[in-house]
């Protein structure tokens, strides 16, 4: 499944989160955890933003200039409505090149889509794009291991991949970044994150 099947999957779920039920605390307290490692409050960017602007508002919120990406169209079309002041870019994170620096870069429940061949290679240029103690956090499948599968849980069947607590934790200190935070947060589910901070 590549990048642009799963724009089109998450196109036909936007109602999702639109709901009133949708969580929308889902991911702050973990950012509010990233936020208080991050010294200078310049450019953000939320990769795999979504609808509902949550996450950019609250950027926003702690002084942050935020920007939003994602590989689906009707998300980012409702996210332009939400928040019309906010640039968002209709892209995919594998391919997409930006000549920005920013002191800080959410990728929430976002970049476990992309094949588990280009985890290595996102993840090194987000930190690329990162100032000299800016900080990431991305959520991620906490195994062990690498590791890849679909399931059809939203709706439309959905690819995810991992490569797992010590690939992710070996990559973090090759990228001369440090291991501020790692949580499985939603114990027993192997849902956990990572809070990494650029040297």
């Amino acid at each position: 499944m590549n990048p642009q099947e799963t724009g089109k999957a998450y196109d036909e779920i936007t109602h999702l989160w639109e709901r009133k039920v949708f969580n929308a605390a889902n991911g702050i307290e973990q950012h509010k955890r990233a936020l208080a490692f991050v010294k200078n409050r310049g450019m953000a960017l939320d990769v795999g933003c979504g609808c509902t602007g949550r996450f950019i508002e609250l950027l926003q919120t702690e002084g942050f200039a935020p920007e939003g990406i994602d590989i689906s169209a009707k998300m980012i079309t409702l996210a332009k409505k939400r928040h019309p002041d906010i640039t968002f870019h209709h892209q995919d994170i594998c391919l997409w090149e930006s000549q920005e620096q920013y002191d800080f870069i959410t990728a929430w429940d976002s970049i476990w889509h992309i094949p588990l061949e280009k985890q290595k290679d996102v993840l090194t240029r987000l930190v690329k794009r990162l100032n000299r103690g800016g900080v990431l956090i991305f959520s991620f499948g906490g195994t062990d291991g690498p590791s890849e599968h679909r399931n059809n849980t939203m709706g439309p069947e959905m690819y995810y991949s991992t490569l797992g607590i010590a690939g992710f934790l070996k990559l973090t200190l090759s990228l001369d970044c440090t291991c501020r935070h790692l949580e499985y947060d939603q114990h027993p589910e192997l849902h956990a994150y990572l809070i990494i901070q650029k040297n």
